[in-house]
């Protein structure tokens, strides 16, 4: 069970999440489409908002839809760390 922790990137419509374990391999999904087959991946697109995924080693970046509530993601991220890292 992973956990993260949120910060922000000069990017406002991007959020960097440190990992409290590392990744088996980089992930850089540009939909949910691509992501079919990483479960975490998948868990996260599942919100609406999300624009892309990206992640190497200790952390994942996040890009919205611009205008998208942070919260919500922030919430889905955490559970998909939690259930599937």
């Amino acid at each position: 069970m992973a956990t993260v922790s949120p910060s922000s990137t000069p990017n406002p419509d991007a959020t960097k999440y440190d990992l409290d374990t590392t990744l088996p391999a980089t992930i850089n999904f540009k939909s949910a489409e691509a992501a079919a087959g990483n479960a975490f991946a998948e868990e996260v697109f599942k919100t609406p908002g999300v624009a892309s995924i990206f992640g190497v080693k200790t952390f994942v970046t996040v890009t919205r839809v611009p205008g998208t509530d942070w919260a919500t993601i922030h919430a889905a991220v955490e559970k998909a760390a939690a259930e599937h890292l």
